[in-house]
């Protein structure tokens, strides 16, 4: 009776959090609107289960929702969060309690990851400085690439390699570019993408993931040694695809002509992938199949494991930060 009464409770729970999800869906105007700058107030919704990832009626908790512009979460040593607040132009850090504090001021960055040394990278889209820096611990800062390099205007998201190289997806340009470790040298390995966005790798480095955020694929690529990549491929169709948005960029005669929302990405050590997409957070396995997707009450700008046992998934989008407890464990071989 017992058993029967908590299945309820954890039905009844998803069931709300779907209701909700597509009550707010309806109140939020379509991508499409001529109010692009609406943001759904934030809550916490709940999981469906998802065998192996998460268990059906796990929270989606809200952390805070008075945050400036959120980006770039990756896992500190200590199992911590750090994280981008663009609008505040500073890198922010949540403690073991959702505590928030400042880590580092005056970057606007979008992307980060630590190098085999401990550094951290991150870019930086500050008007007059975008490029990709070691911005930490004091003393290390260097350049690694900036508007002087040959190829190079401006990143929107980045992985670190195991040997320290540096994959960067450029929007605009349509490309995906990798820095050699220790910052020597830089050469574009993926174009002609419609537009790359958030970008990570498979847990053996052996794959690398380009979120597409106007096409209709997430794309997978043959990491080789010296970087480079080769046999592109859709990876797999994005569970959910719009053919406006709220840029006022997509649809018939416009500059795109779908958007699948994808913006971040995260690994566990299973090898699945998470993307943040027009829905909510799509889980896919490592062989491209669609295991489910996590709805959210706005729409997510990234995601990163992290947590004492990495067992923690936190979300960030539109000034605000989720976190669900989740089965498995994210790749414990990189920050993210």
């Amino acid at each position: 009776m017992r058993q029967n009464a908590t299945f309820f409770c954890v039905a009844l729970a998803w069931l709300w959090s779907v209701a909700v999800f597509a009550q707010g869906a309806a109140n939020q105007p379509a991508q499409g609107a001529v109010n692009p700058s609406y943001v759904p107030p934030a809550w916490d919704t709940y999981t469906p289960n998802i065998p192996g990832v998460v268990t059906g009626g796990t929270p989606v908790e809200l952390i805070t929702d008075q945050l400036n512009g959120t980006e770039g979460p990756v896992a500190l040593p200590d199992g911590t969060l750090l994280f981008t607040e663009g609008g505040a132009r500073r890198l922010s850090r949540f403690d073991k309690d959702g505590k928030r504090s400042t880590f580092l001021e005056n970057i606007q960055s979008g992307g980060l990851g630590f190098d085999p040394k401990g550094q951290l990278i991150a870019n930086d889209n500050t008007p007059g400085k975008q490029g990709i820096y070691i911005v930490y611990p004091k003393g290390a800062e260097k350049t690694l690439i900036d508007r002087k390099t040959p190829g190079f205007m401006q990143s929107n998201d980045i992985v670190v390699d195991k040997k320290g190289g540096v994959y960067f997806t450029q929007p605009e340009q349509a490309n995906v570019g990798y820095i050699f470790p220790d910052g020597k040298g830089t050469k574009i390995v993926a174009e002609d993408i419609t537009r790359p966005n958030g970008i990570t790798m498979s847990p053996d480095e052996q794959i690398l993931y380009v979120n597409d955020s106007r096409g209709e694929f997430l794309l997978a690529y043959d990491v080789q040694p010296d970087g480079s990549v080769t046999n592109r491929r859709n990876f797999t169709k994005y569970a959910q695809v719009n053919t406006s948005a709220a840029g006022g960029d997509v649809g018939p005669g416009l500059r795109y002509k779908v958007t699948s929302c994808a913006d971040g990405l995260a690994v566990d050590k299973e090898g699945r992938v998470y993307n943040a997409g027009c829905n909510g957070i799509q889980v896919y396995s490592s062989q491209g199949k669609h295991l489910g997707t996590i709805p959210t009450a706005r729409q997510i700008q990234n995601l990163a494991f992290a947590g004492p046992d990495k067992k923690t998934l936190y979300l960030v989008g539109r000034g605000a930060a989720w976190k669900i407890q989740t089965l498995t464990q994210g790749h414990l071989g990189r920050a993210k």
